[in-house]
């Protein structure tokens, strides 16, 4: 018998088995061979699908994008600007261009974040608080891209979306340079991020993912109107902001009497380079993948910006006679913003045409259209930002379509390729354009009026004349 038992023991050692698992008390085998044969065989049960796993190659774009946008607002537009403006107000511009992105940055965290991207129970214009304090958000938590199944650290599109935020108010500060309170100004750029920036984001860009569509959707976007990096959210949105407070605060001192010329052109040629490179973290990052899309976007970001310049430069060299440096940086910055909303939708040639049609129309827009207008935005944030971002949105109502070399539309909702109409696409950029249009408009200019009245907008004549460097800062750009 122990030999009998020594035999299956050896067995079972080379099954990988031991003897202990089918013995009894007794020491007996237990194990009943007729019931196991006569055993119904059991099917496993299917694996559960794994969750998605970020790609590296994905995370790693984003953080580099995300970089390149924050390169565009500090230094970029802060240099942009304070090239443009005399010298004894540059200081003043580079500050309130820093501290506007540090304002916003924390805002965005503690509630903006949440409110823009999350659902809410004003769905269609904004969103919760669920995810304030980046409530449930850490290194582990991922969210779609436009790909279903792929994802990305949420923390990456929260900090991506940040930078865009910054921007957005910062770009307002074009409009009011010169003459506005700084503390005038921080109070404006909270209450505006709170109640613009923040909607306008929800209402284009909330969906809810490829896997998730959100019934209701953000009410541009249920519209049909197409932005891919920003054309409605930041351009026209801080342009009506900025033409507003051009109406409130009134003219500078001596404009049209006196010469208001930039004081460094050089710095605003670097600038504009610093917002050519950071551009594209702007647009081909909104793709927020490494993908083919990505790549498109940022060639078009090359071309239509190539174009623009070339078409303003020539219309100022057949109406003036000479093509100015300023002229050419003026037409880089608005091909860069005619091709945001455009630059994942459209080829590259349609991406050139548009460039070219936002040179020319930029320039009138700097030129006649301000002068019609008779207002002095001090850096033209609205004849660039305001009429390129018109521009590129609709226009990419036109280019988008498969017909002129673009990619179409993707219905989420119905999960299929949609049948594409030009006419009908205009009328849903058209949506987004006016419901942008006179949602900032009237946000911005109540906004403006009531800080007037409580605290004061404009610096004293005195503080004007004095420049802002040294009456707000008490610092100076250049000790001579």
């Amino acid at each position: 018998m122990k030999k009998f038992f020594a035999l299956w023991s050896l067995v079972f050692l080379l099954l990988g088995l031991t003897p202990a698992a089918f013995a009894t008390e007794s020491g007996s085998p237990a194990v009943d061979m007729g019931s196991m044969m006569a055993a119904e065989p059991v099917e496993a049960a299917p694996a559960a699908a794994p969750a998605p796993v970020p790609n590296k190659g994905d995370v790693t774009w984003m953080m580099v994008a995300t970089i390149l946008v924050i390169f565009m607002t500090i230094p970029g537009l802060a240099l942009f600007y304070g090239g443009l403006v005399r010298s004894k107000n540059m200081l003043s511009v580079l500050t309130q261009v820093l501290v506007i992105f540090c304002v916003i940055s924390i805002l965005w965290v503690t509630y903006g974040y949440s409110m823009a991207f999350t659902s809410g129970p004003m769905n269609s214009f904004f969103g919760g608080f669920s995810k304030i304090f980046l409530s449930g958000i850490d290194s582990s938590t991922v969210v779609e891209t436009f790909s279903a199944g792929v994802v990305i650290p949420e923390l990456a599109f929260v900090v991506f979306q940040l930078t865009f935020a910054a921007i957005t108010v910062g770009l307002i500060v074009g409009g009011l340079a010169e003459r506005i309170k700084f503390s005038a100004l921080l109070v404006f750029a909270v209450l505006w991020f709170t109640f613009s920036y923040i909607p306008i984001a929800h209402m284009v860009w909330f969906w809810g993912g490829p896997s998730a569509y959100a019934d209701p959707a953000g009410f541009i976007f249920s519209k049909g109107a197409l932005d891919f990096a920003g054309g409605t959210v930041v351009h026209i949105n801080a342009a009506m902001a900025a033409l507003m407070g051009a109406i409130v605060l009134g003219k500078r001192i001596g404009y049209g009497k006196e010469a208001l010329a930039p004081h460094s052109l050089t710095l605003t040629m670097v600038g504009a380079a610093m917002l050519w490179v950071g551009w594209f973290g702007f647009n081909a990052g909104s793709n927020l993948e490494a993908t083919g899309t990505a790549v498109l976007a940022m060639v078009n970001t090359v071309v239509a910006t190539a174009a623009a310049a070339i078409s303003w430069m020539a219309a100022e060299w057949l109406l003036r006679g000479k093509p100015s440096l300023l002229g050419v940086a003026s037409g880089v910055v608005a091909g860069l913003v005619a091709i945001t909303p455009a630059c994942g939708f459209v080829g590259p040639m349609g991406a050139i045409a548009l460039g070219l049609v936002a040179g020319v129309a930029c320039f009138w827009g700097v030129n006649g259209l301000k002068r019609m207008l008779g207002l002095d935005d001090s850096l033209d944030v609205f004849g660039v930002h305001g009429v390129g971002g018109i521009i590129g949105a609709l226009g990419t109502g036109i280019f988008a379509a498969p017909a002129l070399g673009g990619s179409g539309v993707f219905d989420y909702a119905a999960n299929a390729v949609a049948e594409f109409s030009i006419s009908g696409q205009l009328v849903s950029q058209a949506w987004g354009v006016g419901v942008t249009v006179l949602w900032s408009g009237i946000v911005s200019f109540v906004l403006f009026k009531l800080i007037d009245l409580v605290m004061g907008l404009r610096v004293t004549e005195e503080e004007e004349r004095e420049g802002l460097d040294t009456a707000s800062h008490g610092e100076r750009a250049y000790n001579l």
